[in-house]
């Protein structure tokens, strides 16, 4: 066994516990192939089922493995193999279903080197170790928490991650200094739950206090660590926004002003149904905490259209809201009843052509809503991260995470350059920019 292949799917997560593998596999000697179409002896297909859509694509990588290499190992394991929802096709010879990624290790260690017996064999996640760095992409991901017991009625995810766990501040500090050392100029901190780092849950009314400055705390210090030219924080919930952490952002200028808020519904009727911690009332009194701190911060989110008993007046809420607050981006998704969730049984299902009409209706609002955000930045200068310069077109990431288009005027930029530019026209979906 000489070749390995790596199918990821879903969040940034996934996509950590991925490089994890992958650092584990070239570590044992084995060479990675990142080509698509290439045939490989292992392949590892790190699944998603957070909806449909994301398990039909896992199966279709499954099959895709099959028909590349017939006699390569396949090893599945990510959330889709972790639930019992009934999606996953995986009969056949040299496929291995793995449901636990404290085990991963294990497995890959006996169908790499058979010779080695069970009882030899340390069943431990930390096996795979700290990422030394991130392959394939200029943003490094960074996990520091793990599991969700919310139980948001929609979500699948306490079923395939009950358990809570937070990595420990130095372990954390010590990775994203080796990962600077090693080149990344951005780190995106991340987690299941990335508001309950540090907690024994991701219940609010459970915590001391009902508060956490811990992640704060942890923030801060990262913006610390020499070199590091940019951090983020991935999706977060209102609640964990608090002073403190605004406070973080504002003395530290390597901290983008960039925050993924997850709304889901702007209908407090519907976030009752849905199970989740806050109310209309309090997302939008954190959204005018978050800009009396920070300078036009980039405010993100997702929605969820045509959950179970949604009337027009509750999607009417959703879409003032998104007006009220501007989102930068709204990522809009159709619901899909998942087995296994409550909202699953729920009656009053939603039309599936209202649904499809809703979903435009607000994949429209976002367009508008993110070219006026954009707007508000033409003929001045940011700071731009390389992320792609092929056929032609050097693309990267300004502060606020909006993507922009450089023009080169025959010089030579590459992936991970970090760029003065001038933003001088707003397009669709992106702005224009030029070295100031």
């Amino acid at each position: 066994m000489k070749t390995f292949a790596i199918n990821t799917l879903g969040c940034k997560v996934n996509q950590y516990e991925s490089q994890q593998i992958r650092q584990q596999l070239e570590k044992l000697g084995l060479q990675s192939i990142a080509a698509a179409g290439q045939r490989a002896d292992l392949f590892i297909i790190n699944t998603c089922c957070v909806t449909h859509t994301a398990s039909a694509k896992s199966r279709q990588y499954i099959r895709k493995a099959r028909r590349l290499n017939p006699k390569a190992a396949i090893v599945i394991c990510g959330c889709l193999a972790r639930a019992e929802v009934g999606e996953l096709d995986c009969e056949g010879e040299n496929i291995y279903v793995v449901d636990d990624f404290a085990n991963l290790a294990f497995k890959l260690d006996k169908i790499i080197n058979s010779a080695k017996k069970e009882d030899d064999l340390e069943l431990d996640c930390e096996k795979f170790g700290s990422l030394e760095f991130f392959a394939g992409q200029t943003r490094a991901f960074l996990k520091v928490q793990d599991g969700c017991d919310g139980y948001c009625s929609y979500c699948i995810i306490p079923t395939t991650r009950p358990l809570i766990k937070s990595r420990s501040q130095d372990a954390v500090l010590q990775e994203a200094a080796v990962l600077v050392k090693n080149g990344h100029k951005e780190i995106v901190v991340t987690g299941i739950y990335l508001g309950a780092y540090s907690q024994k849950t991701v219940k609010r009314k459970n915590w001391p206090e009902q508060r956490n400055e811990k992640l704060a705390e942890l923030i801060d210090k990262m913006a610390q660590i020499p070199n590091l030219e940019r951090l983020r924080l991935s999706s977060l919930e209102p609640g964990d926004i608090t002073p403190e952490l605004l406070d973080v952002f504002c003395r530290n200028s390597n901290i983008m002003p960039h925050l993924h808020l997850s709304l889901q519904s702007g209908s407090d009727n519907i976030l009752k149904k849905m199970n989740r911690q806050y109310d209309s009332s309090e997302f939008r009194e954190k959204i005018k905490l978050i800009k009396s701190q920070l300078d036009r911060p980039a405010i993100t989110t997702d929605i969820i259209v045509g959950f179970p008993g949604e009337t027009d007046s509750d999607f009417v809420d959703s879409i003032n809201l998104a007006k009220e607050v501007g989102f930068a981006k709204i990522h809009v998704f159709s619901f899909s009843p998942r087995k296994g969730t409550a909202a699953a049984i729920m009656k009053d299902r939603v039309n599936s052509v209202i649904i499809k009409k809703r979903s435009r209706i607000l994949r429209d609002l976002d367009a508008e809503l993110a070219w006026k955000f954009r707007k508000q930045f033409l003929g001045q200068t940011d700071m731009v991260l390389v992320e792609n310069n092929s056929c032609g077109k050097c693309v990267g990431r300004a502060s606020r995470y909006f993507e922009v288009e450089i023009e080169t005027n025959g010089k030579s930029f590459k992936p991970n350059d970090l760029l003065e530019v001038e933003l001088i026209r707003n397009e669709s979906g992106k702005m224009l920019g030029r070295i100031s």
